[in-house]
């Protein structure tokens, strides 16, 4: 028999933790690729700052040691934990709103339909964090002035600049991100779980099997995010009144000046990121499923 579909609390503490797993294994490549999408564009007979991802990664860690990479980590592992809860959260709701009855198996586009409302759910915790991490990212030590002193250096700047509004720049683009990747996220994690499951115990996943299906979502939920994550690093790292129309004003000046191979800029990186730190994340929730359904069984 397969296990019962995981209680609400357990999906969110167990997302929590999953979260955290995520942000630890691929933080030093997040930030490689947000440097990668935020470099300026080089004038004529000039070089690009980073020649590419290892260029970028051995600039870095040279210039700010290997902890560079590191940069504006506290900001994604502070929020990581109540974003990825709510995230699991809102997959569990979405996929119950849809089932007739607790064990009715979901279809392909309903398990895509329970992903995107996760999206929904994490963007209000997601935006500021976002802005919060590029813009630590972005900032690289011993070129240029030194902005911000740590995330709640960064909060009091944006806060002082714009208020809630600077803030949550970029909350329509978070969405344009995160609402389809989510659902890509989890649907196909979802039915590799069930093709890699052993015959008579569906859902039931080893460990290295749930790295293999973990990993290979977090690709696919890359494959979709990648051109809108371009646009949102640039319009949340841009200096204020940059870009009027926002995202739209965004991928105008993208599509003039660089055309459209510019929205896949730090795809090397994202796609190495996404097979491990997306491994790390559901290889943590589903050991987390089974520890609170071990001490709590009735939770």
């Amino acid at each position: 028999m397969p296990e019962s579909p995981p209680s609400a609390i357990k999906d969110f503490i167990a997302g929590g933790f999953g979260g955290s797993c995520t942000v630890v294994v691929g933080h030093p490549l997040d930030t490689i690729k947000v440097r990668l999408q935020t470099q300026p564009t080089p004038g004529p007979g000039e070089k690009l700052l980073y020649a590419g991802t290892l260029d970028c990664a051995l600039k870095t860690v040279r210039n700010e040691g290997f902890l560079g990479l590191y940069k504006g980590m506290a900001a994604p592992l502070v929020g990581v934990t109540p974003m990825f809860a709510v995230c699991f959260l809102g997959f569990g709701i979405g996929k119950k709103l849809q089932q007739k009855h607790p064990e009715e198996k979901l279809t392909a586009v309903q398990l895509f339909n329970a992903g995107m409302l996760s999206g929904v759910f994490t963007t209000a915790i997601m935006t500021p964090g976002e802005r919060i991490k590029c813009l630590l990212q972005v900032q690289a030590a011993g070129t240029g002035p030194k902005l911000y002193n740590g995330p709640m250096d960064v909060v009091k700047v944006l806060y002082k600049e714009g208020g809630i509004r600077s803030i949550y720049k970029g909350t329509c683009a978070t969405l344009l991100r995160d609402v389809p990747a989510s659902g890509m996220y989890f649907m196909t994690y979802e039915w590799l779980k069930r093709m890699l499951s052993p015959v008579g115990k569906e859902g039931e996943l080893s460990p290295l099997r749930t790295i293999v299906a973990g990993g290979c979502a977090g690709m696919f939920n890359w494959l979709v995010a990648i051109g809108p994550d371009v646009l949102k690093s640039r319009l949340q790292t841009a200096p204020e009144g940059t870009y009027p129309n926002g995202i739209r004003s965004v991928f105008v000046e993208i599509m003039r000046t660089e055309g459209p191979k510019a929205l896949f800029k730090g795809a090397a990186p994202v796609m190495i990121r996404a097979f491990p730190a997306n491994a790390a994340c559901f290889l943590g929730y589903e050991m987390a499923i089974k520890f609170l359904n071990y001490i709590a069984p009735n939770l």
